[in-house]
């Protein structure tokens, strides 16, 4: 490779639209490579801290009374922040029937949940044309941000 990722941070975004497709797939190659080994050495280091630290986190936690949350403790004048959130989970059937008996009863059941209508866009572009059109105009198509990939062509 003729450029490094530290001669790369030099340039401007301009500058490396000038390089070759070949030192760019390198680039890109070598910075995703870089970012996996980052990204395992601090899922390493916070396992090590979690299993270093949870017990305490976990004793402090019943000694305050809760299940989740945050707490604050020092260790050698660091000071180590645990938070346990909160994940609550939804069974979806469940609501819907409470929603329908919210509304039975004359109250919105908006003031008690939100709701929210999905269509999963696989469906959608299967159904047939006539069904696509009565959900057309509540479709807005918005797209994510593009990405490439450069390998070598090897035909």
């Amino acid at each position: 490779m003729s450029i490094t990722l530290d001669d790369a941070r030099l340039l401007s975004v301009a500058e490396m639209t000038g390089l070759c497709a070949q030192d760019l797939m390198q680039l890109q190659s070598t910075a995703a490579d870089s970012l996996r080994q980052a990204k395992d050495l601090k899922d390493w280091i916070d396992g090590a801290i979690a299993l270093k630290y949870d017990a305490q986190a976990k004793a402090l936690r019943a000694q305050l009374g809760k299940d989740t949350g945050t707490v604050h403790f020092e260790d050698g004048g660091i000071r180590v922040t645990s938070d346990l959130p909160k994940k609550p989970v939804w069974d979806q059937s469940k609501l819907s029937e409470i929603a329908e008996r919210i509304a039975a009863s004359g109250d919105d059941p908006t003031e008690y949940l939100d709701i929210t209508c999905k269509v999963a866009e696989r469906k959608y572009s299967a159904w047939p044309q006539s069904m696509r059109e009565v959900f057309a105009p509540a479709r807005t198509l918005k797209t994510g941000k593009p990405t490439f990939h450069l390998s070598l062509n090897e035909e």
